[in-house]
């Protein structure tokens, strides 16, 4: 096999692009060299270089081509060229025929300098490799894509055929084995497919005759593997293990938490146990332990909406109301908002059930029923500490909103969530709790309402809206005869064929002015409370929800599923 020996050396590469300062690579290179790390692992963990600007410095330097490998369909019979097995070993994938010689194999390689790997895959296939530069994470996420299944359900044969399992009974008898079998490997790799696939929760579950998992993916369940019944306690087990659970009881629900590193960042892993009619279900909630930690920028919020954002977090007292149903981005947006305050110069102190990623500089205080350690008796403790600031993980009851009324109202800024379909509904549900409308009125210095919408893919396609939907969108009377384009998902490589990507916030934020504070404390309904934030300029969720479908960014059907209520 030719090849053309270049040698790299990465940092000066990456200067040369202008990727990096010299002083930034000199910094890398020491900080690197104290933890032991390789130099293009250190610049990806710490954000400095992306995983993709990396293989594109070593691709033009070393004049190889460059392959984004995860949008790339590859035929069947060059897949069964090399297996799995030795793929995973070497990280490298065929994807297809040289289009001038068919004798040229195109491998995507993460490492073009391992001449070793690419030589034992020209070796195995009997074909001239030609390399080409891809990433790393979209290597094993292809590998995962086309051969993952297959793998699971060998290494489960495997299991079966080691213990002998003929009924679900027999399983259980083999818990205290599980550690040691192909199982660790499953669900290790369940956890990894899953992170690379954007998921928030993994569903396993039991049906009649099969075990059935699901991704949720931007909002949206999809089935990703059905294994046998059989192998059901062997796989809970296993979850009950590193979960730190009772592996014995199958009778209760239970709760428990994993940590595991994928790809070099550490998720922590919430795990729900339920025993179903077929046996139990386990839904295991995905969070990074950076990703609730979202710079303002990267949330979905408008100019305006930012500029109003900056002004409820420069009060320095008050309550700021985040709202929305359960996952639709309020922890995160609370996050957010404690990383924009958070300074040396003042006390933050947080009270959550449970506290879903560690900020440094930011005091947290986990909830703890059995030893009385409520949101309230949490919140009495936290004001003697001398905050001046308190995030509540959500005002569940009267006398949380009391201690949190209270709070602002001498001197403390209070963040915190609450179930509600819109701003103005927020202002009604803490009277219907007990607070008095004058109270509110006084505390409350903005609500943010929010959704999140799905992004279309690049691979959208574009369709004239009909009247109806024109009409829906309010569009003025005197544009409902022009055309007006929206876009509708498709579907390819880059998203799965899902024609959605990602997700975005949409927002409706609603500033208590002076205006707004007489008509609360004049105990106005739902309606009117609406009336007057609309006429002095706020957005709702449908109209923000609009402008995303005008400009291309959502479609049509998602604007709809999250301003039902508008």
């Amino acid at each position: 096999m030719a090849r053309n020996f270049k040698r790299v050396r990465l940092g000066e590469a990456l200067v040369e692009d202008g990727f990096l300062t010299n002083e930034q690579l000199e910094e890398a290179l020491t900080t690197s060299k104290s933890k032991g790390q390789k130099l293009g692992e250190y610049l990806m963990e710490s954000g400095l270089v992306s995983e993709e600007e990396i293989a594109k410095v070593l691709s033009r330097q070393m004049d190889l081509p460059y392959v984004r490998i995860k949008d790339v369909n590859i035929p069947e019979n060059v897949l069964k060229l090399v297996s799995y097995d030795i793929l995973q070993k070497k990280k490298e994938i065929p994807f297809g025929f040289d289009e001038n010689n068919p004798n040229i194999l195109m491998v995507a390689v993460s490492d073009p300098l391992d001449f070793d790997a690419q030589e034992d895959i020209a070796m195995l296939t009997n074909l001239e490799v030609q390399p080409y530069v891809a990433t790393l994470s979209g290597i094993v996420e292809t590998l995962d894509k086309y051969y993952g299944q297959k793998s699971n359900t060998e290494d489960l044969e495997k299991f079966a055929k080691e213990k002998g399992l003929v009924s679900d009974e027999d399983t259980s008898q083999h818990d205290e084995d599980v550690a040691n079998s192909p199982i660790v490997k499953i669900v290790k790799e369940m956890i990894e497919k899953a992170v690379r696939q954007r998921t928030s929760d993994i569903h396993i579950e039991a049906l009649e005759r099969q075990v059935r998992v699901r991704f949720r993916i931007d909002g949206v369940l999809y089935e990703r593997a059905r294994y046998e019944l059989v192998f059901l306690s062997a796989l809970v087990a296993r979850i009950k293990v590193i979960g730190g659970m009772d592996i014995a009881e199958k009778r209760k629900p239970q709760d428990g938490r994993i940590t595991q590193v994928v790809d070099h960042v550490e998720y922590d892993i919430r795990v729900s146990v339920l025993p179903t009619v077929f046996g139990e279900k386990v839904v295991m909630r995905l969070n990074s332990k950076s990703g609730m930690k979202r710079e303002k920028s990267k949330l979905g919020l408008k100019d305006y909406e930012e500029k109003q954002f900056d002004t409820l977090l420069a009060h320095p007292n008050g309550i700021i109301l985040v709202t929305g149903p359960t996952g639709s981005g309020k922890s995160t947006t609370l996050y957010t908002a404690l990383s924009e305050l958070n300074s040396e110069a003042v006390n933050i102190i947080t009270v959550e059930d449970p506290v879903e990623t560690n900020v440094d500089g930011i005091n947290q205080v986990q909830t703890n029923n059995k030893a009385d350690l409520t949101f309230a008796t949490a919140l009495r403790s936290i004001l003697r500490q001398d905050p001046d600031i308190i995030m509540i993980g959500e005002i569940r009851d009267e006398e949380t909103a009391r201690i949190a009324v209270q709070a602002s109202i001498t001197g403390h800024l209070v963040v915190s969530t609450l179930h509600t379909n819109s701003s103005a509904a927020t202002i009604t549900r803490l009277e219907d709790m007990g607070l008095e409308p004058y109270l509110i009125a006084d505390s409350v210095i903005g609500v943010i309402a929010q959704r999140l919408v799905r992004r279309l893919c690049q691979c959208k396609k574009p369709r004239l809206a009909t009247l109806t939907e024109k009409e829906v969108m309010n569009i003025p009377p005197e544009h409902l005869n022009d055309d007006i384009t929206i876009y509708e998902p498709n579907g390819c490589q880059l998203c799965d064929n899902l024609g959605y990507k990602g997700r975005i916030g949409v927002y409706e934020i609603m500033v208590i002015t002076e205006h707004m504070r007489e008509t609360i404390s004049r105990r106005a309904t739902v309606g009117q409370i609406k009336e007057e934030a609309l006429s002095e300029g706020m957005h709702t969720l449908h109209m923000s929800g609009t402008e995303y479908v005008l400009d291309g960014t959502t479609s049509y059907s998602e604007m709809m599923r999250i301003s039902f209520d508008s």
